[in-house]
Parts: C-alpha cells; structure tokens; sequence
C-alpha cells in the first residue's frame, strides 16, 4: 500500500559529500519525515561550497536548511524535539521556496522537478521582479533597472530549465496559468534582450521569432497565445494555423479557445491589458476579474448612450471570433463579463432596445517603459 503524504511546496536543501556517515544519517531522518530533499553534493559543485560556508559559518557536512532556514548539521538535526520539527515540516508544506533560499545547482536538473513546480518558481522570480520595477497600475515597467537585478538573471538561468519540462500532464488549469505567466515573462525577456519592436514589421518578427525552449519544442510568443491559449486559431494577419496536424505541439493545444486569456497576454505595449501574475488555482476566476477590470477603463469600453454606440479595445476588433464573431454576440459577452456598474446599466438599455453600433478605439501601441 503507498502512503498518500501531504503535498510539500517547500524542499530541504542537503548540502553533503558521498560516503559522509553523517549525511547519510541526516538524509535517512528526512526521509523518514516525508520531506522533499535536495542533495547537493559539494564535491561535484565546488562553486557553492564558498556561498555555503558565507550562509552557515562552517565548512563541514552536512549543512541543512528547511527552505530558507538554517537548521545546522547532523547533530543539530538529531536534536530537534518532535515540536521543533513538526514546524519545520509544516512550513514546507504551507510555504513555496522563497528566493532567498540557499543555492542549488541548476545544471543538474535537481532544482525543478515537473512543469507546474517550474512554473511557480518562474512566477516567484516575476513576482519579485515585478513587484521592485513595475508600476502600481501594472501598465509600465522600468526595464533598464529590471536588466540589472540579479533576480532577472536568476529568471534566466531557470527559463533554461523549461526544456526538460513535461507539459501534457498539465490541466487546462495548469496550462493556462503556466503559458500565460510564460507569455508575459517571455515578452518582457525579448525586450530586454533584443530591444523593443518599433513598427509593425518589428512586431511581427518579434511575436513569431522571440522563443522558449519548452519540454524539447519551440514556442514563439505566437505560437503560445495563437497555438496553445487560443485552442491553434489564425492569429492576426496569419494565414495558417500555428500548429499543423503533425506537429507535437498540437497535444498541447486548450481543446478550444479561452476568450478571457486576452485580458491577461501583455504584449509590451501601454493599450495591452495590465502585467498580473496567474496560479492555476480558481484560474478562471482570476481572468474573470482581469476581464472585468479591463472593461471598466474607459480606454477599453465606452458607452455612448446618446449615439447608441459603444466603443472597444481594438483587442475586441482582432479576436472578435473568440468572442461569437458577430457584433450582438460580441456585446452579449462584454455585458456578460462587466461588473455590477453604472456602464453596464447603460449597455443594459441599448441592447434592450436594440440597433447599436460597435466601433473601436484608438489602440496605444508605445512601450509601457518607465523611460
């Protein structure tokens, strides 16, 4: 019979070398505890003894930390109480690795361990990231400040990861949240690497040229929003289907379209929707609110009583067929999708008496940099 252990969101991280009794001791107890354990080996990663010994003080092994706290070697481990270590575990259980936990190697693989747990340490990362260079309003990002944080680089070195990743186990929760978090990072990744697209042209070979290396297949921007979160639709100005009936990736493809995912995509420009993160829990609950909010602002809906018109995001006017693909279909999902508003009252009266015009706004493609 297999015990069925509480999922852990943390890890201890091991530092020892083989044949040591007493890391063999010290890993033996954790694993009597049902603990996920990261064995780093010191003697094959030489370049973090030095960060170890600036952490714990000591040169010897083994030296243990339970996420970001340092517990000390073997001994100091034998010697918890049953209360001391019912703590340690239980924040595992209830706390995701932070980012200042101790180092690991990510060469090896031990690091991440399955796309969903990949995907929250990526999402960590952005969310510190964005959290020091994004504005309130999550419209601007100071990308000159974000190229030189030292967790940009730590967001790179991980990214790299995303090639071992196995992502036709993932929900449709789970895909959604991860693509949609990778699509965001990637474009902010793109812009500070290659530089900003500043035309259409540049547009277009941004969104089909900057890539990701996920579980042994490319995924360009395009292919992610037009090819998996859109269920492999025709983006705009796209002839064919991203994905065609042989390719791999097409198993990774939503089953169909998720209309709501256009209030999450943040393309690098101050009309996209505002730069959130996503988890996979209640995720279409968190788009709902995203749809809501973005229809709120008067840059994204207007509702013109007097010439019974109403006016959208061009966002509305490029993916309407993810949206019913006629005007009153359109409209019935905006309505449907509005919270409880003086401007849904006002949609309310003109679709109740019908004949109303839809046009589009203006779209803001300038860059939503702080600069």
């Amino acid at each position: 019979m297999v015990e069925n252990r509480p999922t852990m969101k943390g890890r201890v991280t091991v530092y020892s070398v083989p044949g040591c009794p007493h890391c063999i001791q010290a890993k033996a107890t954790l694993h009597t505890l049902g603990v996920p354990v990261c064995d780093v080996d010191l003697n094959k990663h030489k370049e973090i003894r030095a960060r170890v010994k600036e952490l714990t003080g000591h040169g010897t092994v083994p030296q243990i930390f339970f996420n970001n706290l340092y517990v000390g070697n073997n001994e100091d481990l034998q010697n918890l109480n049953p209360e001391q270590l019912k703590r340690l575990v239980l924040t595992l259980r209830e706390e995701a690795v932070p980012l200042d936990a101790p180092p690991v190697p990510v060469e090896n693989g031990t690091e991440i361990d399955g796309a969903w747990e990949l995907s929250e340490a990526l999402r960590n990362l952005i969310l510190k990231l964005y959290s020091d260079h994004l504005s309130k309003d999550g419209k601007t990002v100071d990308y000159k400040a974000m190229s030189q944080s030292p967790y940009f680089e730590r967001y790179c070195d991980l990214a790299v990861q995303l090639q071992r990743v196995e992502l036709l186990s993932l929900s449709r929760e789970e895909k959604l949240a991860f693509f949609i978090n990778v699509y965001n990072a990637l474009v902010i990744h793109g812009n500070l690497r290659l530089g900003f697209p500043k035309n259409i042209w540049q547009r277009y070979r941004f969104f089909n040229y900057v890539s990701y290396l996920i579980g042994g297949e490319v995924f360009t921007l395009q292919d992610i929003e037009n090819g998996v979160l859109r269920g492999n639709r025709k983006g705009v100005a796209q002839i064919l289907k991203p994905f065609s009936r042989n390719d791999p990736r097409l198993q990774v493809a939503l089953p169909e379209v998720e209309p709501l995912i256009h209030f999450a995509l943040n393309c690098g420009a101050k009309g996209c929707p505002p730069i959130k993160t996503y988890t996979a829990q209640d995720i279409d609950g968190q788009l709902r609110a995203a749809a809501e909010a973005f229809l709120e602002n008067d840059d994204s809906c207007v509702i013109d009583s007097v010439r019974r018109e109403v006016k959208l995001s061009q966002i509305f006017k490029w993916y309407k067929i993810d949206f019913g693909g006629t005007d009153e279909k359109l409209l019935n999902w905006v309505f449907d999708h509005m919270g409880a508003s003086e401007k849904k009252k006002n949609l309310q009266s003109l679709l109740s008496a019908g004949k109303v015009k839809v046009s589009y706004l203006p779209y803001d493609w300038s860059i939503n940099s702080t600069d």
